[in-house]
């Protein structure tokens, strides 16, 4: 809550002993009630706590994600540091007198600096200083929720997606503090968009699919971040993962044929059953969301009723391609119909054997790219990043 009370009126606060008679004041700007490890012997005043000990203190002022202000009072500083050890070296820039130092890079809300100071006094006596100061924690916070696990390999399509969950309405500010880097380095971009529950997602692709083996970190540098509005950021993050073999689905909703290629060998051929029309398979580049050995499919969580419903308590080899209800899958009451007919509801059905042979073959990130069918799955549908050329992809940045 804002602090509404005049300068005047804001109570004292204690005041701590130098090494010189000379002052250094250090001021941390923050809400009311925010400590500092320096800040003395508590309930005493200004003026009683100069009288015991020396012109130095920690003053406090409202603002959940304030400035810390440091002062030589008769002197000049010569050196200052502020840091912690998740947000790292807080930036300032002095006076031209040099006796005022003010930070320059927002504060953490809920984080404890250390600050070290030194300056030469108007006597030319050294004035030293040290000291911490902890920010109070922010009441309104946002997190990320990141798709890539610390030390996990993923397939060579999968983009960087972190869905948030408050609204951002400052999106340069997020993004300014995502960082994708990679070994071999590549060209890459980070676009926003709606997920599909309507949250704020960005997400980050290279211009063309990784590289097998490629080493890649995600780094989230959220914390006191203001999302807009005072909604701060909290998370410090840093996710290293790697990329796998590049195994590649095209499924021809024509041929009715799916080709699965490793490293750009072709593996089989596998005859399927795509979606039936009106219930057309989506066309384009589709993401291998996970995959389960079982499980039930009721038409229903897909809005499909009366004469097309259906329920299949037990459908094996199951690989998710869009949040929307699209998978790879056995399909064995469609035998005789794999290469001949599209039956489906939308869905890539083969026999049991060609299922399971797919579903061994393929991991969380791998493309499966539907071609020659309509309707083209929506960027947010699972990561269908792929659908939109590079140009479109990289006007998403709020950067851009």
């Amino acid at each position: 809550m804002k602090n509404t009370r005049s300068r005047n009126q804001r109570r004292a606060v204690p005041m701590l002993a130098l090494t010189s008679a000379a002052a250094l004041l250090i001021a941390g700007c923050s809400s009311a009630g925010a400590t500092g490890s320096g800040a003395g012997e508590a309930g005493k005043t200004a003026q009683e706590a100069a009288q015991s000990g020396g012109p130095s203190s920690i003053a406090i002022d409202s603002g959940t994600s304030g400035k810390i202000t440091i002062k030589a009072d008769g002197g000049v500083l010569t050196s200052v540091s502020v840091s912690a050890p998740g947000p790292g070296k807080v930036e300032g820039a002095l006076s031209d007198d040099k006796s005022v130092w003010a930070s320059t890079t927002p504060l953490t809300p809920g984080t404890t600096y250390t600050i070290s100071v030194q300056g030469t006094g108007g006597d030319g006596a050294p004035l030293t200083k040290s000291s911490s100061y902890t920010t109070p924690a922010a009441t309104r916070t946002f997190v990320g929720t990141y798709n890539v696990d610390k030390g996990s390999t993923v397939g060579v399509a999968l983009p960087v997606s972190i869905t948030f969950n408050k609204p951002i309405h400052d999106k340069a500010a997020v993004e300014r503090k995502l960082k994708v880097t990679s070994a071999p380095a590549v060209e890459g971009a980070w676009s926003w968009m709606q997920d599909r529950d309507g949250k704020d997602r960005i997400d980050y692709r290279p211009k063309e699919y990784w590289k097998p083996g490629t080493d890649v970190t995600l780094r989230m540098d959220l914390a006191g971040v203001d999302a807009g509005g005072g909604v701060y950021g909290t998370q410090q993050r840093v996710v290293n993962f790697r990329v796998g073999d590049a195994v590649t689905s095209t499924v021809d909703v024509v041929k009715k044929t799916m080709t699965v290629s490793r490293n750009g060998k072709a593996l089989r051929t596998l005859k399927v059953s795509t979606g039936k029309e009106t219930f057309e398979t989506w066309n384009g580049t589709m993401v291998v969301l996970g995959k389960v050995p079982s499980i039930r499919m009721n038409s229903s969580t897909v809005g499909i009723f009366g004469p097309e419903a259906y329920d299949l308590e037990d459908v094996k080899w199951d690989v998710q391609l869009t949040p929307s209800g699209t998978y790879a899958h056995a399909a064995p009451w469609n035998e005789g119909k794999f290469g001949r007919v599209n039956a489906s509801h939308g869905c890539i059905g083969m026999s049991t054997e060609d299922a399971k042979w797919f579903f061994d073959q393929v991991r969380f990130g791998d493309p499966v790219t539907v071609v020659n069918s309509t309707d083209t799955v929506a960027v947010n549908n699972g990561y269908g990043a792929w659908n939109v050329d590079w140009e479109t992809w990289k006007k998403g940045s709020a950067l851009s």
